[in-house]
C-alpha cells in the first residue's frame, strides 16, 4: 500500500514538472507550429486564406443541398447552424485524425534527442489551433451576412466554449496518438469511425431530426463540445453551468493525457 501511495506520489509530481516544462517551452514549440503553418501555403496567392475558403466552398454546397433534401423554412438559420457546426468538426477531424501518426512521423527525433514527448503533442496542437483559428474568423465575418450579431456574439460569450473546445483539441489527440503507437491498425480505423461519428452527430441536421436515436448525440463527447460553441454564438448567451462542468472534465482530461504520456515515454522509442 505504502509502495502505491509513493508510486502515485512521484507520477503526480512528474505530471507537473512536465506542465512546468511544457510552459518554459512554450515559445519554441509554438514557433515551429508557426513555422508548419506557413510552410503549408507557402508561394500560394491567398495564402492561409485557404484554410478558411475551403471550408466556405464546402458549407456553400452542403447548405445547398441539404437545405433543399431537408426543406429548411428559415435557409439564413440553417446555414450559420450548419457553417459554425462544420468548421469545428473539420479542426476536430483533423486533429483526431492525424493523431495515430504523430509519434511516428517524429520518429527520428524521439529515437535520436532527449526531447520529452509532450513537446511533439504541443506543437502538433499549436498548430491545429491556428488552423482552426484562422478557418473559424473568416467562417464567421461570412457567416455575419446572414447573422448580424454573430461576431459579437463571438467577442461577448465565446470564450467559454471555445476554451473547452482548445483543451479538448489537446487531451484527447494525445490519448489517440498514444493508442496508435501501440496499435498500428488504429490509423486506418480512425477515419472510419470519424465518419460514422459525423453521420451521427447533429451537424448536417438538428438533434430532434435523430428521434428515438437522440441519445448517440448525448454520449458524443466531439458533440458536447461542439454544441456549445454553436448554440452560444447563434443564440447569444452562455451556459455557465454546463461550461464549466465542460471545464473541470476537460482540465482532468489534460492531467490524464500529460500523466499517461510519462508513463508511456520510457516505452516510446521501442514502439515506433
Amino acid at each position: 500500500m505504502i509502495h502505491t501511495i509513493r508510486t502515485r506520489g512521484r507520477l503526480k509530481s512528474a505530471t507537473l514538472a512536465t506542465l512546468q516544462e511544457a510552459w518554459r517551452m512554450r515559445r519554441v514549440w509554438w514557433f515551429t507550429a508557426t513555422a508548419r503553418t506557413r510552410a503549408r501555403f507557402v508561394r500560394t496567392m491567398f495564402g492561409s486564406f485557404w484554410l478558411g475558403l475551403s471550408n466556405l466552398f464546402s458549407i456553400a454546397a452542403l447548405a445547398a443541398v441539404y437545405g433543399t433534401v431537408f426543406k429548411v423554412q428559415d435557409f439564413n438559420t440553417y446555414v450559420v447552424y450548419l457553417g459554425l457546426g462544420l468548421v469545428v468538426w473539420n479542426s476536430l477531424g483533423a486533429a483526431i485524425g492525424t493523431a495515430p501518426n504523430l509519434f511516428e512521423h517524429n520518429s527520428v527525433h524521439v529515437h535520436n534527442t532527449n526531447l520529452n514527448p509532450v513537446f511533439f503533442t504541443l506543437e502538433e496542437w499549436a498548430f491545429q489551433l491556428q488552423t482552426f483559428a484562422q478557418s473559424f474568423l473568416l467562417v464567421v465575418l461570412a457567416l455575419s451576412w446572414f447573422q448580424h450579431d454573430l461576431v459579437l456574439n463571438l467577442i461577448c460569450f465565446g470564450w467559454l466554449p471555445l476554451l473547452n473546445l482548445a483543451l479538448f483539441l489537446y487531451w484527447l489527440p494525445v490519448l489517440v496518438c498514444l493508442l496508435g503507437a501501440r496499435f498500428r491498425d488504429l490509423y486506418q480505423l480512425v477515419p472510419i469511425l470519424l465518419q460514422l461519428v459525423f453521420l451521427l452527430s447533429p451537424i448536417l441536421y438538428q438533434k430532434a431530426n435523430l428521434g428515438s436515436m437522440a441519445w448517440t448525440a448525448t454520449i458524443n463527447p466531439i458533440y458536447q463540445v461542439l454544441s456549445p460553441v454553436r448554440d452560444t454564438m447563434m443564440q447569444g448567451r452562455v451556459s455557465l453551468s454546463t461550461g464549466l462542468v465542460l471545464l473541470a472534465m476537460n482540465v482532468f482530461g489534460v492531467f490524464l493525457a500529460v500523466r499517461l504520456l510519462n508513463r508511456e515515454r520510457p516505452k516510446l522509442p521501442f514502439l515506433i
